[in-house]
């Protein structure tokens, strides 16, 4: 933004002096990238947040008469943004946040049955309540460090009630829009509690349809790894629609998940409600049954390509010729990048790569992707598959305030030419100067708020020595 540190502080000292219902935020001059169809980009606009909702955006909204003193009488805090990019939080679509203390454990991986011998058959059956809290946590205030204000933590370690109910209190404190998606682990010994737990974690914890966090029922496509008690299909469909709760799938990939992809389009038990990730390796038979359905997709372009899931080929093409749109997530970090950045342009990449590759040589042009594709998925498409189309994704009147301050003249970034290539493409979690989530500021001047980085450290260090230090269960 266009003040110095200190002048900047002493914004956020006024933003905080009254709860988030009372304070009206007003950013001016800034380029505005709503991703709204119908707002699009706003060269030197105005956004007005008011409580946790976005109010107006527009080209100018009257500063003098909206602010400029104190809190009292109503009036804004001005915030000057000139020199920056306003812009919708990522939606981080699934991440097993669990494992977080395990971060880059495993680099160079080969294979998914190495991640899931390491990992799930070993480091996960030793972990404690608080080895989920910490985990959890540390995932969380790294994607608000990123810009990314919506993370489903695809949570497959229930092992008591006690570890779920750390997961979520761990989303709770960072101030994150979380979406706890519960699953029971692969392996090792766990009490069994779910999936009829999930009313109890319902009643506790998502009482209100008007919060940050929000649930799912987790769970896998076929029981080649984990049995069939983890595996979804009409029983699990059953649960999820008792509890008014939409469905993420993981390890939808191969002839076996397009079996089941039919099976269940069969069943009547796809939908928009329903999310499958990865996607990758399905015939053209699935993906016509997801598209006539409205079966929203979870793409994970690092973690196909580099873990190498059936084509290693990250499945864009696929779900945009059965008009799917789909989201983007992070996956698992014991192997991968945490950020969105990372997946926006991997998969940017690999896709027109992709493009121009089988075009070579031949009269054909490229289908190739743009920035403004693989920025819709990552913010307004992943609200989508998240459930969340209406609340969050666009910076939208009427939605809530999830948005990003992104530094347009730092040194990689000047100068501004066109805002959605410089946020794909030439930024990163640095150039990110504030958070806000459900209207509250959540980073601030560079640096994520209310973290006691030291404690954090400690405990993240020594969870990991016993997770690491212990024998598999």
């Amino acid at each position: 933004m266009n003040l110095q540190a200190n002048a900047f502080d002493a914004v956020l000292t006024r933003i905080r002096r009254r709860p988030t219902g009372q304070r009206r935020i007003l950013f001016t001059g800034a380029t505005i990238v709503t991703m709204d169809p119908a707002l699009g980009v706003i060269d030197r606009g105005d956004l007005l947040v008011e409580g946790d909702t976005i109010t107006a955006v527009g080209g100018d909204l009257g500063g003098g008469d909206l602010g400029g003193g104190d809190l009292g009488g109503g009036d804004a805090v001005v915030v000057d943004a000139t020199g920056t990019i306003l812009a919708p939080g990522f939606v981080d679509t699934h991440r097993h946040a669990w494992q977080t203390q395990l971060r880059r454990i495993m680099p160079d991986v080969d294979d998914l049955g190495g991640y899931v011998m390491a990992t799930l058959a070993g480091h996960a059956t030793v972990y404690r309540p608080e080895d989920m809290y910490i985990g959890t946590r540390l995932a969380a205030l790294t994607a608000i460090d990123s810009g990314i204000t919506t993370m489903l933590d695809f949570s497959h370690n229930s092992r008591t009630r006690e570890h779920s109910d750390a997961a979520i209190q761990a989303l709770l404190g960072t101030g994150i829009r979380g979406v706890h998606a519960s699953m029971g682990p692969h392996f090792g010994d766990w009490d069994r509690q779910w999936p009829g737990d999930l009313a109890r974690v319902k009643d506790r914890y998502f009482s209100s349809d008007d919060q940050l966090l929000t649930l799912r029922l987790a769970a896998l496509a076929t029981d080649e790894i984990a049995g069939p008690g983890l595996a979804y299909g009409p029983e699990l469909a059953a649960a999820a629609k008792e509890l008014g709760i939409g469905v993420s799938v993981d390890a939808v990939f191969g002839t076996a998940s397009s079996k089941a992809v039919l099976r269940w389009a069969e069943e009547g038990i796809l939908g928009p409600d329903v999310t499958l990730i990865h996607s990758t390796g399905l015939t053209s038979e699935a993906w016509k049954a997801m598209g006539e359905t409205g079966t929203s997709v979870s793409l994970a372009p690092t973690s196909d390509a580099q873990i190498g899931l059936e084509t290693a080929v990250p499945a864009v093409d696929e779900a945009l010729s059965a008009g799917i749109r789909p989201g983007l997530s992070i996956d698992v970090e014991v192997a991968l990048a945490s950020d969105m950045f990372t997946q926006m342009r991997t998969l940017h990449a690999l896709q027109r790569m992709r493009a121009v590759n089988a075009a070579y040589g031949t009269d054909r042009q490229p289908s190739r992707i743009t920035t403004h594709d693989v920025l819709d998925f990552a913010t307004l498409q992943g609200a989508r598959t998240n459930g969340l189309a209406g609340v969050t994704g666009s910076l939208t009147p009427g939605k809530k305030a999830d948005l990003l301050v992104i530094q347009a003249e730092d040194l990689n970034n000047m100068p501004l030419n066109d805002p959605i290539g410089t946020i794909v493409l030439g930024s990163d979690p640095r150039n990110i100067s504030a958070v806000l989530i459900n209207g509250e500021p959540r980073k601030w001047n560079g640096q994520v708020l209310d973290v006691d980085l030291p404690a954090l450290r400690s405990a993240v260090h020594a969870s990991r020595a016993y997770v690491l230090n212990t024998p598999a269960a």
